[in-house]
């Protein structure tokens, strides 16, 4: 008898243990269920964000990143969260990449392959306060910009910024360049695999302009810019893009003729008899104007970052009168303020600003305001490192040509991505 109970008990327990184990199978097949129809339906929501490809529609914000580990790649924070208030904090892990790991870094801006021999420049990123601002993600970018065009349109600053987010979407791949002007100051790239065209259109008054000029900014005659009529160079091209980083600045400072219906109408700096003098924010707020109206008007519908002007840090003189940059190290908010020409310039960028954000006409509009943060950063420029080497075999106090308004590669700049790829984010 006693047997036999046993035998039912084990008997029971067996079946017991089988019931429970087709539970377990039945749960995983479900929940294998469940995370393949999420995961598919997640892929199919994010494959139309990124294959849509209608020229007359902006494409959505992009998708916030998955959450990782570390969690360094959530992107916190609201719209009302001002991402170009901060400061600059140390980070230890350095550039992304470097003048060894990218080709495109141009020689005036190669500061370590041309002899700079301090490098804690490089060890310093932008942060916000009240919000976190992740390191910008190359291959989201890319997979975001699947079949579209970027477009940056300005001066030798904007070229600068091309040259940073080039090495660092050379992490996720090469871009091919497939078209250089003449100079080399306008070039196109392409990224096969995404179908992704980045483009550097060289319009520094971004209005028509007639420019005697070298490469070293030695002027031959009096600029003549036409305050009335856009320049062609990007306007014939401006159907083909889906974003773009337009700018002025500091060419605005230089000595120029301006014409409205190809008669002049005055001048900046040019002592001519009978010519009317006219100060250089009359003209800067005239081409901001007259573009921001042409891109709220155009059929054409894209999604426009407006970056304002970055002061230069010359002490002792400017460019051509000996100024130079030799600081080593960030300032901290309070310990420098902007020179009068700066505050000019960035009022007419805001007021025009507030002034076309509002009837943009299905385009959007975006400040990029890189202003403040830019002159937080003295130690980031070329300095005498414009040139290869330019102290070798001379004496250290011997005069050369110092560039203290561009930015090292690596370097400042590069937070630039970051800040734009949150800006896209928030769409």
């Amino acid at each position: 008898m006693n047997m036999k109970h046993a035998m039912n008990n084990t008997q029971f327990i067996l079946k017991h243990k089988q019931k429970q184990v087709y539970i377990n199978i039945a749960l995983c097949l479900l929940l294998i269920g469940f995370t393949y129809r999420f995961y598919f339906s997640s892929s199919i929501r994010i494959s139309s964000v990124i294959v849509a490809n209608d020229h007359h529609k902006l494409p959505p914000p992009l998708p916030s990143p998955v959450a990782e580990a570390n969690n360094t790649a959530i992107y916190k924070g609201s719209l009302e969260c001002d991402i170009f208030t901060g400061e600059w904090v140390r980070d230890r892990t350095g550039p992304r990449y470097t003048n060894n790991s990218c080709n495109t870094i141009e020689h005036h801006q190669n500061c370590m392959n041309n002899g700079r021999p301090d490098t804690d420049y490089i060890y310093w990123r932008w942060s916000p306060f009240g919000c976190k601002l992740p390191a910008f993600d190359p291959t989201l970018f890319l997979h975001y910009m699947r079949n579209r065009s970027m477009a940056f349109i300005g001066d030798s600053i904007s070229r600068n910024h091309v040259q940073s987010l080039l090495c660092i979407l050379s992490q996720a791949e090469e871009a091919i360049e497939v078209y250089h002007d003449e100079e080399y100051r306008s070039k196109r790239w392409f990224f096969e695999s995404y179908n992704f065209t980045l483009s550097v259109i060289w319009s520094p008054f971004l209005l028509k302009a007639n420019i005697f000029e070298d490469n070293d900014g030695h002027s031959s005659g009096a600029i003549e810019l036409h305050l009335d009529e856009l320049d062609s160079v990007w306007v014939n091209e401006f159907s083909n893009f889906n974003y773009i980083v337009i700018s002025g600045g500091k060419w605005f400072l230089k000595t120029a003729v301006y014409y409205e219906n190809n008669t002049i109408i005055g001048c900046h700096s040019c002592n001519k008899e009978n010519v009317t003098e006219i100060a250089f924010n009359h003209a800067y707020r005239k081409a901001l104007r007259t573009v921001l109206d042409f891109v709220k008007k155009s059929d054409h519908k894209v999604y426009t970052f407006f970056r304002t002007t970055t002061p230069d840090h010359f002490e002792n003189g400017e460019w051509n009168t000996g100024g130079y940059c030799n600081r080593t190290g960030p300032f901290k908010n309070g310990e420098v303020n902007m020179r009068d020409v700066d505050m000019i310039m960035r009022d007419v960028e805001l007021e025009e600003f507030e002034n076309a954000k509002e009837s943009m006409n299905g385009s959007v509009l975006r400040l990029f305001d890189m202003t403040r943060l830019s002159l937080l950063r003295p130690d980031g420029h070329p300095g005498p490192y414009r040139a290869f080497h330019p102290f070798d075999g001379k004496d250290r106090n011997v005069h050369v040509q110092n560039d203290c308004l561009h930015w090292c590669l690596p370097g400042p700049i590069d937070s630039w991505n970051d800040l734009m790829m949150s800006l896209l984010i928030r769409g």
